[in-house]
């Protein structure tokens, strides 16, 4: 991608801005006086390519060589003490600006927006922990240290190109994957910090989750008390309400794919099975997903739109308030037919809130689903089951998770499987060499977050915070819910703003134009390998 800048320095002691560049659409300007010799009347704009310490930019050159050996007309990027619009050539060269007669274009990528000399690789990080595998690669915790941000801690999501890129659907499901986490931004989904490359991996580097997977914490205790349910539930459907705005279908809700922080609120992740492009009235075919929370239409191949979420909400709500999804069988065929004809069996210690909900996530027909209208996620927001949620202290993380994690760090592990904390962490050698024709596929997939850059001014606590114990209302193997006998006073708001480490992110008063849809889809992405989660007894997760 090929820009121009103007670029105005205030260089004055108390000038506002402290000399921070303002970028604007480059445009001639009025040249103050020089107190250079006078030369001949140079053009009215003259953009040339200053290579700084900060930053290297390219432009047009003159089209006149000759007024080009004298001088040159300076619209931007001058050091201190050039702070006028025409200086001869040599002192620009001795100031360390070389000036070029040709237009060149110069790809913004962190190479070339990165302040300081850092240049993102594998070498800024260091490997802590392993946190997961998969079948393309691993996920691993990992300090920065190099550049900016250094000591911060990070997941490092590493997929193979040589796994990848035999299949045409793999492919485009990593490009979608890497495309959304950069493109969307909500306090509960996510956040991309870094993407590069190597010759033969793809590096994805994500804010580090501490708290685990939600499906841990539900494995541990069985089932959820309903407003335990309600809170994480209100959390996911915001989530969702906010893809579905931007046209994505997340396609892949489970319990597995919900991440707690720190503090205890959700986080959506893996989103390789994700469709783009999705709006009103629009379907697609693929079959997808995780059998026991898949929407009927998926399993029937009728077309699909974003309702199947909300049918994998419904699934989910009643994994956490009875253990065990609602159709489940001794092996896929079977528990295929369940969703497509079974019938729904409730226990008799739900709510009449809660079983009427579960009800209308789990119809069948999606136009009469909850959330399958035009409503979308206010439909469902609306429900009775939601009534005492404060939507805008839930979206400002202003409300008091349920659990807390125990943390003794930033760099605690103990909310995630043992089983692959207690490897060594090491990446392989990365020495597959694919064709340049392979490679292309990967073009752009380098990223650098807005807020990476911000942090330089900003600075962040990295100082570990000792985290309080879980509390808790009751057992939560108590077969009837309080909440059947106790009204519910809603969930109590936690004083202060949130913790620096986990800032809040601002809502977006309008989603941005839709991403262009890949040209195919891809099977499962990366997720930790079948029957290494020791599944409780009674959970009813048959396969795990």
């Amino acid at each position: 991608m090929a820009a121009v800048f103007d670029l105005d320095l205030e260089t004055e002691e108390g000038s506002e801005g402290e000399g921070e560049p303002e970028f604007s659409p480059a445009a001639p300007s009025p040249s103050p006086a020089s107190p250079f010799p006078a030369l001949a009347s140079p053009p009215q704009s003259w953009p040339i390519a200053c290579q700084l310490p900060f930053v290297t930019l390219s432009t047009p050159g003159p089209s006149s060589p000759a007024w080009g050996e004298g001088a040159w007309h300076l619209p931007w990027l001058l050091p201190l003490g050039f702070s006028q619009d025409v200086c001869p050539l040599a002192e620009l060269r001795a100031a360390g600006l070389e000036p070029v007669g040709h237009y060149e274009e110069v790809e913004l990528t962190e190479s070339s927006v990165n302040p300081g000399p850092e240049r993102i690789g594998p070498h800024c990080f260091e490997l802590l922990r392993v946190l997961g595998k998969g079948n393309y690669g691993k996920v691993f915790q990992v300090r920065k240290v190099q550049g900016t941000n250094v000591g911060r801690i990070y997941a490092m999501k590493v997929l193979r190109k040589a796994k990848i890129v035999r299949n045409a659907k793999d492919t485009a499901h990593t490009r979608a994957e890497r495309n959304i986490l950069e493109s969307v931004k909500h306090p509960f989904i996510v956040e991309l910090a870094y993407a590069f490359q190597t010759g033969g991996k793809l590096y994805l580097i994500l804010e580090c989750l501490s708290g685990g997977e939600l499906f841990t914490h539900l494995e541990r205790e069985g089932i959820f008390l309903e407003d335990t349910a309600c809170f994480y539930l209100s959390e996911i459907t915001l989530a969702l309400g906010h893809l579905h705005s931007q046209g994505i279908i997340y396609r892949d809700l489970k319990p597995e794919n919900i991440m707690l922080n720190s503090q205890g609120h959700i986080k959506l992740t893996d989103f390789g099975l994700c469709k783009e492009s999705i709006h009103e009235g629009a379907v697609t075919h693929t079959f997808c997903g995780t059998i026991e929370y898949m929407a009927p239409e998926i399993l029937v191949r009728s077309g699909h739109n974003r309702a199947v979420d909300w049918w994998s909400l419904g699934a989910l709500m009643y994994d956490m308030l009875t253990g065990s999804p609602p159709f489940t069988a001794e092996n896929r065929k079977k528990t295929m037919d369940k969703i497509i004809r079974g019938k729904l069996e409730l226990p008799a210690y739900l709510t009449p809130d809660a079983r009427d909900l579960v009800k209308k996530f789990l119809k069948r027909n999606p136009s009469q689903r909850i959330g399958g209208g035009p409503g979308d996620a206010a439909d469902v927001q609306r429900h009775p089951f939601f009534r005492h949620v404060n939507w805008d202290d839930l979206l400002a993380r202003r409300v008091d998770p349920p659990f807390r994690p125990s943390l003794q760090s930033e760099e605690d592990v103990s909310q995630f499987d043992s089983h692959f904390t207690r490897q060594t962490p090491v990446d392989s050698p990365d020495d597959t060499a694919l064709s340049e024709s392979a490679n292309q596929a990967f073009l752009g997939f380098t990223y650098v977050a807005p807020s990476v850059l911000d942090s330089i001014k900003e600075g962040f606590s990295l100082q570990p915070k000792l985290r309080s114990p879980r509390r808790l209302n009751g057992s939560p193997w108590t077969p009837i819910s309080p909440l059947k006998f106790l009204p519910f006073e809603g969930f109590r708001p936690s004083p202060g703003p949130p913790e620096p480490l986990e800032p809040t992110l601002r809502p977006l008063l309008l989603p941005p134009p839709p991403l262009p849809p890949p040209s195919s889809t891809a099977p499962l992405p990366i997720r930790p390998p079948s029957g290494t989660k020791k599944s409780k007894k009674g959970r009813g997760r048959p396969g795990r």
